[in-house]
């Protein structure tokens, strides 16, 4: 068995020290890019102040979560399953001023003929 000096001693725990502080960085690189991979993939951000105040307690999870998400739905009248996409939310939500606790309910079809109906009813005299 030989004996290490002070010095050598110190230098393979200084060598030791490098490797795993090398690899805890690459293992930060690894998890930075897949949560840029992530935030890429998720959706649309929210823009707070676009949004009609709510007056309630809590946020809507959209604006907790910080962006939109596909929503799957079913229309009420015709069943068809439809998905209300992130960006449709992002308009809805900021653009046209809609409530925030308000969803999609149904599908352009039909929501164009419910229009239709509404607006030809006031037309006729």
């Amino acid at each position: 068995m030989s004996m290490k000096s002070g010095k050598q001693r110190r230098a393979e725990l200084d060598a030791k020290k490098k490797a795993n502080l090398a690899k805890l960085m690459a293992e930060q690189e690894k998890a930075v890019l897949a949560a840029r991979e992530l935030e890429a993939s998720r959706g649309e951000p929210v823009n707070k102040e676009a949004l009609v105040p709510h007056n309630s307690y809590e946020a809507p999870d959209f604006v907790k979560r910080g962006f939109y998400l596909d929503l799957p739905f079913s229309c009420v009248n015709c069943g068809k399953p439809e998905i209300w996409t992130a960006g449709q939310q992002k308009w809805w939500y900021e653009v046209a001023k809609g409530s925030v606790y308000s969803t999609a309910n149904r599908c352009r079809a039909c929501r164009r003929l419910k229009r239709e109906r509404q607006t030809g009813g006031r037309e006729r005299p």
